[in-house]
């Protein structure tokens, strides 16, 4: 039996834009599966707790920016939501042990005198949704998904921007329907915003206009792709997708006013 505990905690974070990083609170970098965990002395878990029931399990995850792997920079422009974290201890002195601590998703994240703290939600947070839904006027559905079903590997393109300015994006070639972008996602695959995406409130042509400005200044000649959207009614379902039958609201049933309603009124 060894004197002393050889024990280092370990975290793998998978970025939805691909990118996965490996931490460590080890003080040196440990290679485990192929990935290498970076020395992050700084980072620390709350306290673990693992139980059988179904109530939502949460955790928190803090650490110091002083890591090139998170920065300030990148947790304010959203690089790390909805990332997915596992937690683990292992053997630092031949990787051995492995023991599974909790694993989840990143939900809010505070940044505070060059430190953060990210909630994780593990599975069971699921349980908390809604399990009937509510319903609407407007389809529920999200464009392209299993419940739309509508193809989108047409309705895809890639461009080139021509200039920045605030929320209003600018590019090289012109959308081929007036409006179709609107709805839809704008994807940076260069720069400093590379990796990030962006709603589109409106489109008009060669000009997208986004709901937010990008989290970095755009540059010239970067290179995005365009997802069409959809303004989720059923007039627009039916004559620009043909998709009526997979609609997924309700927008002829009567609303509350009915009830409010009298004769001759």
């Amino acid at each position: 039996m060894s004197a002393l505990v050889t024990l280092a905690w370990c975290w793998r974070i998978e970025r939805r834009d691909g990118v996965t990083i490996g931490l460590t609170g080890h003080d040196r970098d440990l290679v485990v599966d192929g990935l290498v965990h970076r020395a992050a002395p700084g980072m620390t878990p709350s306290a673990i707790v693992r139980t059988d029931g179904l109530e939502a399990a949460t955790m928190d995850a803090s650490g110091a920016l002083t890591s090139d792997a998170i920065t300030e920079v990148d947790l304010l422009a959203g690089r790390f939501d909805g990332a997915r974290v596992t937690l683990f201890a292992i053997d630092w002195t031949d990787g051995s042990g492995r023991v599974d601590l909790g694993e989840g998703t990143i939900g809010a994240v505070e940044i505070r005198d060059a430190a953060f703290t990210a909630e994780l939600a593990g599975a069971t947070a699921a349980l908390e949704r809604p399990v009937v839904e509510q319903t609407s006027a407007e389809c529920r559905a999200e464009l392209g998904d299993r419940r739309c079903r509508v193809a989108l590997a047409g309705r895809r393109r890639f461009a080139r921007v021509i200039a920045v300015d605030g929320q209003v994006v600018t590019l090289d070639t012109a959308e081929p329907t007036p409006g179709a972008c609107a709805g839809g996602r704008l994807r940076w695959f260069g720069g400093a915003n590379g990796g990030l995406e962006g709603a589109v409130a409106r489109s008009d042509g060669a000009t997208v206009t986004l709901r937010m400005p990008p989290a970095f200044a755009g540059e010239p000649d970067t290179l995005v792709e365009l997802v069409e959207g959809c303004d989720k009614s059923i007039a627009t379902c039916a004559a620009r997708f043909g998709n009526a039958a997979n609609f997924r609201g309700e927008p002829y049933l009567p609303g509350i006013d009915l009830l409010t309603r009298y004769p001759g009124g």
